[in-house]
């Protein structure tokens, strides 16, 4: 059975072009033109990964990321006209997975998707759940628990936490966790990283607020330590 994409673009031209390069690429593709309409159809279709742009008539991508990272990991692929860096944290800082500036290219973007939803398939092979002096994390469900409370993050989130989790004291510069997330050779700035680390900072706090994962060496970059 093949992947499902929801891509939720309101330039209907952009929109069925990347649904061809999708579909040619063997996923199930639904496009909604109109942010009014996206909610509904994630909940018809759901789909294994969202494709959503930021700027929509009715309701923007923000308050759609928003309404479905509230219920769901389901990697989210933010696409913006908007250049300004705070726009390109913006998504990220939501929840969502990756973003994409326009103009762009269609096979750049399916490029994109499969990069991420081989990081999911590989998350979701079964695999013996890690423990760490009371933090344990599980690549089958996303899932960060300390005794008994749990949270969930994103396939970005997860991959990012658990490059410093198995290594615990060793530090890692922001280059080599970029490297780690992404595989594409990007260039972004370091606000981008440290913006997934405050959002990973911020999740295991609800779950131990008096402890502190993940330090932050000055200068150099970030570190796990037990606790």
């Amino acid at each position: 059975m093949s992947e499902r994409i929801l891509v939720v673009e309101d330039e209907k031209k952009l929109a069925d072009i990347l649904a061809k390069y999708l579909e040619q690429s063997n996923y199930s593709v639904k496009v909604v033109y109109d942010g009014g309409e996206a909610i509904s159809a994630y909940e018809a279709f759901q789909p294994n990964l969202i494709l959503l742009d930021l700027m929509l008539p009715n309701v923007d991508g923000i308050t759609i990321c928003k309404h479905i990272r509230q219920r769901s990991i389901v990697p989210i692929v933010m696409t913006t006209a908007k250049v300004e860096e705070v726009d390109r944290l913006l998504g990220l800082e939501l929840g969502a997975d990756d973003y994409v500036c326009k103009p762009y290219s269609p096979r750049e973007v399916v490029a994109r998707v499969k990069a991420i939803l081989r990081r999911v398939s590989f998350m979701q092979t079964p695999v013996e759940v890690q423990q760490n002096e009371g933090l344990v994390i599980d690549e089958t469900t996303l899932f960060a628990t300390f005794q008994s409370n749990k949270v969930s993050l994103t396939a970005v989130e997860f991959q990012l936490l658990h490059k410093l989790y198995m290594h615990p004291g060793r530090i890692y510069n922001r280059d080599q966790l970029m490297d780690s997330i992404y595989e594409d050779d990007r260039i972004v700035s370091d606000r981008t990283i440290d913006s997934h680390i405050k959002k990973v900072r911020k999740k295991l706090a609800t779950i131990a607020p008096e402890l502190e994962f993940i330090h932050s060496i000055y200068g150099v970059g970030y570190k796990f330590e037990h606790v």
